[in-house]
């Protein structure tokens, strides 16, 4: 693997306190309600048409709303106990922070590809040091996702961004291309080392801490016991829902997941288009505060008002770049990471005769999928939460500004009138 460094193992001097360098799942609390349960997505969705370019409004829908209708069970057998572990056992002080950053451009005759910088501090006892930095480049982090879903088949495994960039929208080394990816890939590998089952997989903590030969060493060796027995239990949970007598809340699992899928994708759709039109309001706003500036020399009694909406316009010029940056940051990246996840989780339309063996996938799935939704209700509120706020506050500081320009105008009117009585 050209271009990265080799691992090192340093000393570490001490882990940070509270998590900086990690980025929990569930950023937010619960939704209120006397059951635990709460409606996704409570305001009305719009729809976007794809031939009229219009908005219209998505009606409110039941299915959606129950969000608690699976209990988590716990596996009972071998087989499925072999890929779970109990997420009562969770720890409740974090072990484990991980950094992805400094991408770095390599140019081979070959190809041309980007490596991330990650670094790893723990005060886990399985590990050999305390810090550790290495430098991955995409195609690692697919492979590291691809033995995820070998050993644990039966989970449901955090995405990665898309490869490539659809509809030529953005070059593929853009600097903002390589950010938006940095940031996923720091998720990915912080959902990852935030589950209670997948941040103790083997290969998880190879990823984090193995050299660069040792890396593609270790890649090269075939399946494991484990793998291929992941193999065979992902097999049957592939084909689950062709099932004949698959419990009924897997059929309610499926609904729910279409469902949430067709309303996310929208949502997705209509934030992407409601952050061009604000970059395009942004763009033209920005030309007329120096328009007043170069009007105001050729008009020598309105110099200071027109100076002063020069300013008005400045300020709110920077209010509106700075809630343009809470979108993209804040409510594009979750909402867009769900659209990922509700691709993953449309399982194929296969037909088995594997009745006797579901049973263990079933255990080990309805768990995480509790886990999961907790996790999505938690981001999903977090993120629309953060985005109204900002909202709010940017209004009001736009309208402070503009009334505080009035009131000055005023003051100063009525100053000249006053001067102006014998």
């Amino acid at each position: 693997m050209e271009g990265e460094r080799r691992a090192s193992q340093a000393p570490s001097s001490g882990l940070p306190a509270g998590g900086a360098n990690g980025e929990s799942p569930g950023g937010g609390a619960p939704f209120p309600g006397s059951s635990g349960s709460s409606a996704l997505l409570q305001a009305e969705v719009l729809d976007l048409d794809e031939d009229e370019d219009d908005l219209e409004v998505f009606s409110k829908d039941a299915s959606l709303m129950d969000m608690n209708s699976f209990s988590p069970m716990m596996p009972t057998s071998p087989l499925s106990m072999i890929n779970q572990i109990k997420f009562e056992d969770e720890p409740d002080l974090k072990d484990l922070f991980i950094t992805v950053d400094e991408p770095e451009s390599h140019v081979t005759t070959i190809e041309t590809f980007i490596t991330y910088r990650i670094i790893t501090k723990t005060s886990r006892g399985e590990f050999d040091s305390s810090e550790f930095e290495v430098r991955r480049r995409y195609q690692d982090f697919l492979w590291l996702k691809g033995k995820l879903e070998e050993a644990h088949p039966t989970l449901i495994i955090p995405p990665l961004p898309e490869k490539f960039i659809v509809k030529g929208m953005v070059e593929r080394f853009n600097d903002d291309f390589i950010e938006t990816r940095r940031k996923a890939l720091h998720k990915f590998l912080n959902r990852i080392a935030d589950h209670p089952t997948l941040t103790f997989n083997e290969d998880f903590k190879i990823f984090l801490t193995a050299q660069a030969w040792e890396l593609s060493s270790h890649k090269k060796q075939g399946p494991g016991l484990l793998s291929r027995m992941g193999q065979t239990v992902r097999a049957v949970a592939s084909s689950m829902r062709g099932v004949k007598n698959r419990p009924e809340e897997f059929m309610e699992m499926n609904n729910f997941i279409e469902l949430f899928s067709q309303k996310i994708n929208l949502i997705d759709k209509i934030s992407q288009r409601i952050y061009k039109e604000e970059r395009e309001y942004f763009d033209e706003m920005k030309e007329y505060g120096p328009i007043h500036i170069l009007w105001s020399a050729s008009e020598e009694d309105l110099v200071d008002t027109l100076k002063d909406v020069a300013s008005c316009i400045d300020r709110c010029c920077k209010a509106t770049e700075k809630r343009m940056s809470g979108l993209s940051e804040a409510l594009l990246p979750v909402v867009h990471e769900y659209v990922l996840y509700s691709e993953m989780l449309m399982l194929p339309e296969e037909i088995g005769k594997l009745e006797d063996k579901v049973e263990c996938a079933n255990n080990a799935l309805k768990a995480d999928w509790e886990r999961w939704k907790q996790n999505m209700q938690n981001d999903i509120k977090l993120a629309f939460t953060d985005m109204a706020e900002e909202n709010i506050h940017y209004y009001e500081q736009c309208l402070a500004t503009w009334e505080s320009f009035l009131t000055s105008q005023t003051n100063l009117h009525l100053e000249e009138a006053s001067e102006d009585k014998p």
